[in-house]
């Protein structure tokens, strides 16, 4: 049985640590997987249903079920082992031992038709030869787009912006979330997909609306939503998969817009990576709506009321750097500008920490090895699912000090900390390769953020949000 020490302290070090059984339970048949799914989703919460195990088997390495379960989910085992600190959660991007096929979120896998019967490349495991070819393409789209990404960044997060302020001038505050959702549906399809939104008004309006639809339907047996009350959300939303016949319409006006409005780069797909036009569509489709659109909605949210929710001088510390590295109008905003505001990279990272964009990280054992915590090794099976929840491992208390605390500055006074910030699939000082699993716009998506929040203090002062982090309720503009 191979041992894994991965980042950590040398394999000598590995070896003297006592080998322990994996605290936990499965539970009985049925009764056992329904009990968590209730606790995960209803009377715990998620992270209440890490953190009461985790202190229950004093252990950040222990068994337990995932939902979705019981009743109509007869194909999925619920069945995993959560890996709760930095040292075991890492064990997921060795690929050596940890197969990431089809195991995007858990043993349970929406159905094939909501890509066209296409297995994109987020469900090909590395050692699969499809893998490779997915991940160049989306790593050279990337590297295309550098000549519209940020131009079209700043164009949409300005209109964004101008609407924002309008509506607080006329009504005192307002929602930010769909504007935003707006923004980097439209600045995306032109970034990843080569598409003009403008080119199709109904696109243009509605675009953004039938992506959230296509997501909501894949995820909602495996997300707590707090729409309804329980139990009916227990009933309603999580007992069952979706059939994809519900978003067909939705999924088929985005194929057709990207067929027609995307050539160039369904024709780069097919010339340069032997991918074929159905193929190639899909494919897009999946990188700009789950992967892109899908995180920057999540993280643009947490990022905007973080900092508008901020009370300890934050924003004015912002304000300054971002206004004296552009020289208070006289430089750009861009990827090269932003790389030098320390202040407003660390913050970013620091949200990244607290909030990733997706919360749980999957991996199916390959081989038989020894998983490492910080105080233990473990016995894992070939074909056992280990589950990562990421915002408990980026806050292991033995890496991060005050962990549970927003400390914008936490990565400019400690660099090394960036091994350890894990959102991207992999820590933040690696690079996206075709042999692993790290996203292929990790850069990407630390630059525009860190756009983002250039964007807003070279407009403005101050902002706020309320208690919720849903509405900017004061914005001051630039003085």
């Amino acid at each position: 049985m191979m041992s894994v020490s991965m980042m950590w302290p040398s394999a000598s070090t590995a070896t003297s640590l006592p080998v322990k059984a994996i605290p936990g339970s499965y539970g009985p048949p049925v009764v056992g997987p329904l009990k968590d799914r209730l606790d995960y989703f209803w009377f715990q919460g998620t992270e209440t249903f890490f953190r009461s195990r985790m202190a229950t088997y004093k252990s950040s390495v222990f068994r337990t079920n995932m939902p979705p379960t019981f009743p109509f989910f007869t194909q999925v085992d619920p069945r995993v082992i959560a890996v709760l600190d930095c040292s075991s959660f890492s064990a997921l991007f060795d690929i050596s031992i940890i197969d990431k096929r089809n195991v995007l979120v858990g043993d349970f896998m929406p159905s094939l038709k909501f890509t066209g019967n296409t297995r994109v490349g987020v469900y090909l495991d590395p050692t699969e030869p499809k893998h490779k070819l997915v991940k160049n393409f989306c790593l050279d789209i990337l590297k295309r787009s550098s000549r519209v990404w940020i131009s079209e960044f700043l164009r949409h997060s300005d209109l964004m912006l101008n609407g924002i302020e309008k509506e607080i001038t006329e009504k005192g505050s307002t929602g930010f979330f769909i504007p935003m959702q707006k923004c980097i549906f439209a600045f995306l399809c032109k970034g990843i997909a080569g598409a003009d939104t403008s080119k199709s008004k109904e696109i243009e309006d509605t675009g953004f609306a039938l992506l959230d639809s296509w997501l909501a339907l894949q995820l909602l047996p495996t997300v707590k939503t707090g729409a309804i009350p329980q139990p009916l959300e227990e009933l309603l939303l999580h007992s069952f998969p979706y059939p994809f016949f519900l978003v067909s319409g939705a999924y088929r006006k985005l194929y057709e817009f990207i067929e027609k409005e995307g050539q160039e780069t369904i024709e780069l797909a097919e010339s340069e990576y032997n991918l074929g036009k159905e193929e190639a569509i899909h494919n897009i489709l999946f990188v700009l709506g789950f992967n892109a659109y899908g995180g920057f909605s999540i993280f643009f949210n947490s990022l905007i009321s973080t900092i508008g929710k901020d009370k300890n001088g934050l924003q004015p510390r912002l304000k300054s750097e971002v206004r004296r590295v552009l020289l208070n109008g006289k430089r750009s905003i861009n990827f090269e500008t932003v790389k030098e505001m320390e202040l407003v990279r660390s913050t970013v990272y620091e949200v990244l920490r607290l909030n990733p964009p997706v919360p749980l990280q999957y991996g199916r054992a390959r081989v038989n090895f020894e998983l490492r915590s910080h105080d233990s090794l473990f016995q894992v099976s070939k074909g056992e699912l280990l589950c990562g929840y990421q915002p408990l491992a980026m806050r292991d208390p033995m890496v991060f000090k005050n962990p549970e605390e927003f400390v914008p500055d936490r990565f400019a006074k400690d660099k090394e900390l960036l091994k350890y910030l894990f959102w991207s699939n992999g820590p933040e000082t690696s690079e996206p390769t075709t042999g692993n699993k790290q996203c292929a716009a990790k850069d990407h998506v630390v630059w525009t953020s860190c756009m983002l929040v250039a964007q807003i203090f070279n407009r403005y002062d101050s902002f706020e949000c309320d208690e919720a982090g849903s509405s900017i309720v004061k914005l001051e503009k630039a003085t």
